[in-house]
């Protein structure tokens, strides 16, 4: 009989380091970094407090690998090597407290803010809700290589590994949407050709950094365009195919049923979790905001669990949620102090008070 899954049991992957435990930081934009994509004090501050909290995996927030890809303010940059040094001392900070240090690449595509990039908004097509306009064909191959320059920069920087956005509507995900792309130059049309330009990165990622640097890919399975047959089918594909090292299915809720009536009979996390996955980990996230139900997580099948808005009110969320079974965060609302106190700067309580209003009060 198999031994049972804890939250505190390592996990090792199929390249680089084995993480110490079974809870990593899920990636929070958090606009703490400066105007030009440079890190700031208070991202870096608010990510090795994490670390040193006791997460096995540390992920920064989405970085941009474009600039015309930036999609908040104070956005962390990884698509120039004036970002090296800041990237250098962000993958140290969290390397030196403890934790396994991964780089989240991204381009926020027609969910771009021209007004912050000076540059206009691309997409996988003419977009005439937000003005962008479609990517060429060399453009999306310039784009490739772009996410896969960006890999490199964060290996060279000393992060052990990225994770490619391809959720939540962003530009990987807009390549994904079933409705809008028709592209037809073989990344639009069929769910085969969409999903090609994940896997010139995965491939591409592969070959151009070294064999123990850990790669990852975040998926959605529903909003933005995204069907949930052709989302477990992806899922399926990419845990098979055994260059990803771990699969980050973001739930929005793991125990909620899915939106399409036609697999509302259990939750999302059990459709996921069925799928056979080889070596590829599968991590969850959506409202994990305590140890039972991250342990409830494992026990449904997932591998690992990302923590978000928990890490935001306890820095020390996986540390807590290792040494007490029934531990809880606290409830919401919580103080602006309190937040202050867990490493919150002011830039990311302006994003909390503007994203979540019954998540901090004024006081």
């Amino acid at each position: 009989m198999a031994a049972m899954i804890e939250l505190s049991t390592p996990l090792t992957l199929s390249h680089g380091p084995t993480w110490a435990n079974r809870i990593a930081l899920a990636p929070l934009t958090n606009w703490q970094s400066h105007a030009d994509g440079t890190l700031g004090e208070d991202e870096y501050r608010w990510l090795t407090m994490r670390a040193a909290g006791g997460f096995g995996l540390t992920m920064t927030c989405a970085a941009h690998v474009q600039a015309s890809g930036q999609g908040f303010p104070g956005q962390l940059g990884a698509w120039s090597d004036a970002h090296l040094p800041g990237l250098a001392q962000l993958a140290a900070g969290i390397r030196a407290a403890g934790s396994v240090s991964c780089l989240q690449l991204q381009h926020s595509g027609r969910r771009a803010d021209v007004a912050l990039s000076g540059q206009p908004a691309v997409a996988p097509w003419d977009d005439a809700e937000t003005g962008a306009r479609a990517l060429s064909h060399a453009e999306v191959e310039q784009l490739v290589q772009d996410f896969i320059a960006a890999a490199r920069r964060a290996e060279r920087a000393g992060f052990q590994g990225v994770e490619l956005h391809g959720a939540h509507g962003y530009l990987l995900a807009q390549f994904l949407d079933a409705e809008h792309n028709r592209r037809d130059d073989g990344y639009g049309g069929r769910l085969e050709q969409r999903t090609r330009i994940l896997f010139d990165l995965i491939g591409g990622i592969r070959a151009a950094t070294a064999p123990d640097f850990q790669l990852g890919l975040r998926l959605s399975p529903e909003r933005f365009g995204i069907l949930m047959p052709e989302a477990l089918a992806l899922a399926q594909q990419v845990l098979a195919d055994g260059r990803l090292d771990w699969l980050d299915m973001s739930l929005w809720d793991c125990f909620k049923p899915s939106r399409d009536p036609a697999y509302a009979d259990r939750p999302l996390i059990d459709h996921f979790a069925a799928l056979p996955r080889g070596r590829t980990r599968l991590g969850v996230a959506g409202r994990i905001m305590d140890a039972p139900t991250a342990a409830r997580c494992l026990q449904a099948g997932a591998d690992f669990v990302l923590v978000g808005r928990g890490a935001m009110l306890h820095h020390d969320f996986a540390r807590r949620a290792l040494a007490d079974p029934a531990f809880r965060s606290a409830e919401r609302p919580v103080s602006r102090a309190h937040l202050q106190a867990e490493g919150l700067g002011p830039a990311f309580l302006q994003y909390v008070a503007s994203t979540w209003p019954d998540f901090m009060t004024e006081t």
